[in-house]
């Protein structure tokens, strides 16, 4: 089996399950080859599994058009059995010739279906996707394929790393400092808590502003900032609870890597969670931006020892029966092989 992947992603959890697929891929026998951006954190990670082209695809630039021909070329010469666009953009260089299935991976709403004319069918994690493309007119195939979290086993990060005291009740956020994570959000429910220390996992545009709000918020002493780290899920299994407080959240990885990590989880109702979250039982669930359900939510879990071990108890059970590696893997090698 040859499958080329076309994926111009940054950095974020969307990224590292595209790592995990490939090397889990890779591991059943698939040979692959790869298009992606220049300096992305985790080529390393991928570039044993097959050779790699590199560009941003940038619309105004002489480059892309070299790119695509590059690629179209090495589609040609290698005859690939799958190409897997992942996204909007990678989608416009997938050939219309080319032979083998051609497929668009999608793990957001599109907008239209303008990129995907050369595509056979459409993979989305959440069935959510799936409705909104349909909605959008398309009449090919589309089938939901959902996510499984990184084979790590979880190692909790001594506290002392980063200051923290080992009695304090520790909350832990995950993942790219954008506005649509809502990690203002995890700030405002922690000023609520005293005595509750944060650590926010990740860095982006929005860190000086998360800075200066735990200042204003008379916090700042009890919030750490890791920067990126290699594997989040060794500071999630240090805290006593995980929150994803996403105002628009697909599927929400971070969540099956909080149960894996053996973490108590506090969500928003983003569509992702909404659809496999079950409130009261696996995660507790509030409205998006609602600080003080949220604070609420993390209240109950520090008081209440025996809900959070349940919630990690069911957490664990849902992610073994419905997100593991090997189902996810499978249903990917059935459709590559027009077994679906």
């Amino acid at each position: 089996m040859r499958l080329l992947h076309i994926h111009f992603g940054k950095e974020g959890g969307a990224e590292r399950f595209f790592v995990s697929l490939a090397r889990a891929l890779g591991e059943r026998g698939v040979e692959q080859r790869f298009v992606i951006r220049p300096g992305r954190t985790w080529e390393g990670e991928i570039a044993p599994l097959g050779p790699i082209i590199r560009n941003n695809y940038r619309n105004l630039s002489l480059s892309k058009w070299i790119t695509r021909a590059r690629v179209h070329r090495m589609i040609s010469r290698w005859q690939p059995d799958a190409i897997m666009a992942w996204m909007n953009r990678a989608g416009q260089l997938i050939p219309a010739e080319a032979s083998g299935l051609k497929l668009i991976r999608l793990g957001d709403y599109p907008r239209s279906l303008k990129h995907y004319r050369n595509c056979d069918c459409i993979v989305s994690n959440t069935p959510g996707i799936a409705e909104k493309c349909r909605r959008l007119g398309w009449e090919r195939p589309v089938h939901v394929i959902s996510n499984f979290p990184r084979e790590v086993v979880p190692r909790p990060v001594r506290r002392a790393s980063l200051d923290t005291p080992e009695d304090a009740f520790l909350i832990v956020s995950s993942g790219r400092f954008v506005g649509r994570k809502g990690f203002d959000v995890v700030l405002r429910a922690a000023a609520c808590l005293p005595g509750a220390w944060v650590w926010l996992v990740g860095d982006g545009e929005k860190r000086g502003e998360l800075e200066a709000q735990a200042r204003a918020l008379g916090i700042i002493d009890r919030v750490r900032f890791t920067g990126w780290v290699d594997e989040p899920i060794h500071h999630v299994a240090a805290g006593d609870a995980y929150v994803m407080a996403s105002r628009h959240e697909p599927l929400g990885n971070v969540i099956l890597e909080a149960w894996r990590a053996g973490a108590p989880v506090v969500t928003t109702r983003a569509e992702g969670p909404e659809w496999f979250v079950e409130d009261g039982r696996d995660a507790l669930m509030v409205a998006i931006d609602d600080d003080e359900a949220m604070a609420g939510a993390l209240a109950r879990i520090r008081e209440d020892h025996a809900l959070a071990a349940s919630l990690t108890e069911a957490g664990r059970v849902k992610l073994e029966a419905r997100f593991s590696k090997q189902a996810v893997v499978d249903r990917y090698l059935a459709l590559f092989e027009g077994r679906l």
